[in-house]
């Protein structure tokens, strides 16, 4: 069986203003819908498969809770860009596995862990 991951749910207290941030990284807006009390909305990081979904009535988890990690071919260059667009992100530091990696958190705290797609010799 191929199982392939579609999305992950990132609680937000606010959606429009997750929405901004996510659009302001360059995650392209694929859904955002409403009916009745729920909202969702779709976005997905450049170059990815897997997506996010931010809204409302589609978790009881706690805003500020997730915990994403996104893989880059180029940290250096992902910290430009991270620093363009406004995010702060952590210095660099080595993760246990061997890699560097960074953090940054969007506007409710949620943290995003950006891993080097190559081992650090």
């Amino acid at each position: 069986m191929d199982i392939k991951l579609k999305a992950v749910a990132v609680p937000v207290s606010d959606v429009d203003r997750a929405r901004h941030f996510y659009r302001a990284l360059g995650f392209r807006l694929d859904l955002d819908q409403a009916e009745g009390d729920v909202r969702v909305v779709q976005l997905t990081p450049p170059g990815s498969q897997c997506s996010i979904i931010i809204g409302t009535g589609i978790s009881s988890a706690e805003p500020g809770s997730a915990v994403c990690v996104l893989r880059v071919n180029d940290l250096g260059a992902a910290v430009a860009d991270l620093r363009a667009r406004g995010v702060a992100p952590s210095p660099v530091s080595h993760c246990p596995a061997g890699f560097a990696c960074l953090t940054f958190t969007d506007p409710d705290g949620n943290t995003w862990l950006l891993v080097d797609d190559v081992p650090v010799r």
